[in-house]
């Protein structure tokens, strides 16, 4: 968490001293999440984890500095994630969607190279911070009542790469590693010994369009 906070420091001062020739941009971006879940061994033990497709969209920001190709951009989204979780037992539904709906706000440091008077080519990272709208969900296992809990909020790591056209179009494609907690099960029950209190981590592919303004 200290590396994560200091390059979120390096982020924002890079923002705060970047000459005032860059080109600041608002725009609309929105996308597919194809997300899953980084299961301990312990959840391993009673199921796996399939992919989850759900969407996001808000405004963004964009801050690029063309002589240098060097810049950042920020975006508060309503997204969608969650995982679908297989369970191995006797139950007669053995999967159960655990859906997760909240605020995302990426802060990506961005490289761009041109490709051209109409196109550049931009990699990005930075932090990605998600806060939880829902607070559990239920999960049934050999009739036997659990509760996911989710966690108020989230830190993940981002890596992105894609295409901008014409100065307005941007197409990517992101990968959102979590690295902290998503949710931990919370059961009462001697069939649950091995999961009760065990947690996940969100693992989320997102393939995004924006508008540049």
């Amino acid at each position: 968490m200290n590396k994560l906070f200091i390059g979120l420091m390096i982020t924002v001062c890079l923002a705060m001293v970047m000459p005032v020739q860059a080109q600041i941009k608002l725009g609309v971006k929105g996308g597919l999440n194809l997300a899953s879940a980084s299961l301990s061994d312990a959840w391993n033990e009673k199921g796996n984890a399939d992919n989850y497709t759900g969407f996001f969209i808000g405004p963004m920001l964009d801050v690029t500095v063309p002589i240098i190709g060097i810049g950042i951009d920020g975006a508060l989204m309503y997204s969608q994630k969650g995982t679908k979780f297989s369970l191995n037992g006797s139950t007669v539904s053995k999967s159960k969607t655990f859906e997760q709906q909240g605020i995302e706000i990426p802060i990506n440091l961005k490289y761009s190279v041109g490709l051209g008077s109409l196109a550049s080519l931009y990699f990005a990272a930075g932090p990605s911070f998600f806060f939880n709208m829902k607070s559990d969900d239920k999960l049934t296992y050999n009739d036997v009542e659990g509760t996911i809990d989710y966690e108020k909020s989230e830190v993940a790591l981002n890596l992105g790469v894609g295409v901008k056209l014409v100065n307005h179009l941007q197409v990517g494609v992101n990968y959102n590693m979590g690295l902290t907690e998503s949710a931990k099960a919370s059961v009462d029950d001697s069939e649950w010994d091995a999961l009760n209190g065990n947690s996940f981590k969100s693992k989320v592919w997102q393939v995004s369009v924006a508008y540049l303004f």
